[in-house]
Parts: C-alpha cells; structure tokens; sequence
C-alpha cells in the first residue's frame, strides 16, 4: 500500500464510513488533549483534523515506503518522509501518539516500536489501531485493513509488553462489513452500536492505548557483557635442554 492507495479508500463512501466509525471511537476515548504535542505515525491524517483545532504541535511521519502528502490542505505542511525505524525526533517529546496503518504494514516492525518508546514522554502515550484478526476487514483486500499482517488482542498484548509498553485501555470499530452498498453504509451506526453491546472479538479493528515502561531494562543492556582489556605480550621459548641443532 502506498499513499495513492490510501488517498483514494478515504476519499471514497467506504473509506469516509470507515473515518468516522474510527474517529468517533478514538475522541470518545482520548481527549481531554488541548496543548499536547502529538504524532501521526503511518498514514493517520485523517484521523488527526480533528484534534488541530485545540492543539498546534502536530506532526505526520509516514514511513519511506508509503511515500508521503501534503498535510493539512492550505497551509504549511506538517508531514515529513520518514524512516520509521529511525525516527527524526528527540528524546521524549511527544504527549500522545496515534499509529494506523503502520504496525501491520512495516517491515521493522520492532525497531519501530523502540523508536516509539524513544520519543514518548515518561507520561506519554501511544494509541495503535490495527486490523483484527477474527474480522471482515482483514479479509478483503479492496481495503488499507485487508494488507500487511492482523492481530489478535493476545498477540498485540505480548508484541507491546516485548517493546516496553503497558496496554492501558481497548476500543473496538468497524463492525459493519466492508461492502460498497449504499444501504450498508447507512445502516453503519446501528451495525456499530449492535457490535458494541453484544461482543467485541469481530470488529473490523483493535485499538489500545499503551502506556510507556519507564523503568524497563533493555534486553541489550541486560545481555551486555564486560569485555577484560588486555594487551598480549609474546614472550621468548623456553631453552630445551638435551636439543643439538642439527644445522649448527
């Protein structure tokens, strides 16, 4: 998937019905975000917009190859072509991150999440959003959620407590199936509020908000061992007694 591709789902009625199922549940579960600096990471500018008009430090980083878009339309751009295993950001400045269509797209799927852990603030927090394994949407590819590789809640649990991050909060979305029909569209809210109330393990998406280890030790630092410094010194042979030279 590249952001052609990406551009079009969302600009289409399936794409714009699967924006607001997922927005809708990412503001209901994080606000409360005025003045925090936060991050795109994947392709998540549709889902940023909502947040610009009470925070300005927003950025979108998209990985190198999904190729990147102007960001916010008519003003200065505020995304960036990025290597997602080694991100342009310092240390522990960002308050909330927001990865979609990023974890299950990569092929650095660990170094992105170090990196991750690198530029959260010790409060920080990241909110991924992934196809779900038991879902429709990961089994149609006419979709962004129907490529790379879905999870299950246990395997998203084990991938985030391996990289140092506590999940803190689940969400689900996207209960309706992924067809064109217009009456599937329009019948989308009641399909989601129906999921919602009556099981989670189908839903088209996983969402976790995941907090920071602040006090983790690293598995390279923990297998580190000390190495002695030491110089070899050669030595001369030891006479042998008893030995003619036969060439002498």
């Amino acid at each position: 998937m590249d952001v052609v591709d990406f551009r079009e789902f969302y600009d289409s009625p399936l794409g714009h019905m699967a924006r607001r199922l997922i927005a809708h549940r990412i503001l209901t579960r994080w606000k409360g975000l005025s003045g925090s600096t936060i991050l795109g990471l994947g392709y998540a500018i549709p889902y940023l917009d909502a947040w610009r008009t009470e925070n300005r430090d927003i950025i979108g980083l998209m990985p190198a190859r999904q190729g990147v878009v102007h960001w916010p339309a008519g003003q200065p751009s505020a995304t960036a072509l990025v290597d997602e295993a080694e991100l342009p950001l310092e240390d522990s400045v960002i308050d909330l991150a927001l990865v979609i269509h990023g974890l299950e797209l990569t092929h650095h799927l660990p170094d992105m999440l170090r990196e991750l852990w690198r530029v959260l603030s010790p409060q920080g927090r990241a909110v991924f959003v992934v196809p779900n394994r038991r879902g429709m949407w990961a089994r149609f590819d006419s979709t962004p959620f129907g490529h790379g590789r879905p999870f299950s809640r246990q395997q998203l649990t084990q991938l985030l407590r391996d990289a140092q991050f506590t999940p803190s909060g689940w969400a689900h979305a996207l209960y309706a199936p992924p067809l064109r029909y217009g009456f599937v569209r329009r019948s989308a809210p009641a399909i989601e509020r129906l999921g919602l109330w009556t099981t989670t393990g189908f839903s088209g998406v996983i969402m976790v908000e995941a907090a920071k280890q602040v006090y983790a030790v690293s598995e390279a630092r923990r297998a580190r061992k000390l190495v002695p410094n030491l110089r070899p010194q050669i030595l001369p042979a030891p006479a042998m007694q008893g030995y003619d030279n036969p060439l002498k």
